[in-house]
């Protein structure tokens, strides 16, 4: 269906009863176009049955031979002017619809844009550790340095490390990728991280993979 930009007709009020065709479809608030859809085809589906209620109670009438010509074109022009009305509503949330999915493609294309800008400095200081002269100490200074300053970018952005080393073990958080019985613990315990997990908000992004400590007694017991 063709998009119309500037109907004349668009900016006169609506009539009475019509106001139920119509929304605004330039309020930038979050709706929910299904929902709309749905509304707006409800309202022309009961428009639809009363125009045909009403084309049935005249073709009764002109039987009857009681309504004059200038009713009968009245009618006509009504029921005429209330199928235009329907057309354009349903054009108007189908453009509305299709505009709605090219904001939503471009807010999910574009939604890392910021995280990704403040990166680039990170990006700036790596390019620049490589060009510089020096020694290895100085190189592994400059990387520390950087890595830093991702590290506080990304608690930033609400990406925290999960802690591992040393705490207890949890499923939830860690990744068991080795074990070992160790009579000096007395519940799993993490005495290895091979690889560092993180949360967003408190949502895990990644499991930490770590090696785990059982107590010596538990295995004993199992394979009893």
């Amino acid at each position: 269906m063709a998009e119309r930009d500037d109907d004349p007709r668009d900016d006169q009020p609506p009539e009475e009863g019509e106001a139920d065709l119509f929304l605004d479809l330039d309020d930038e608030e979050s709706v929910d176009v299904d929902e709309l859809t749905r509304e707006a085809l409800a309202a022309v589906s009961s428009r639809e049955e009363e125009a045909e209620v009403r084309s049935k109670g005249l073709d009764a009438v002109v039987g009857e031979d009681a309504t004059t010509d200038s009713a009968v074109s009245e009618l006509q022009t009504e029921l005429a002017d209330l199928r235009d009305r329907s057309i354009r509503t349903l054009a108007d949330f189908e453009n509305y619809r299709r505009r709605a999915e090219r904001e939503r493609d471009e807010l999910k294309r574009y939604a890392v844009g910021d995280a990704l800008r403040d990166l680039l400095p990170v990006v700036d200081n790596l390019q620049r550790a490589l060009a510089a002269g020096g020694t290895v100490e100085d190189l592994k200074t400059g990387v520390e340095l950087t890595l830093r300053q991702f590290t506080d970018l990304l608690r930033q952005r609400g990406v925290v490390e999960v802690p591992a080393l040393g705490a207890p073990f949890d499923p939830a958080l860690h990744e068991a990728v080795a074990r070992v019985d160790d009579a000096t613990v007395t519940v799993p315990m993490v005495v290895d991280e091979l690889q560092r997990g993180y949360t967003l908000h408190g949502k895990l992004l990644r499991p930490a993979l770590v090696r785990v400590a059982m107590p010596a007694e538990r295995w004993e017991k199992g394979s009893s």
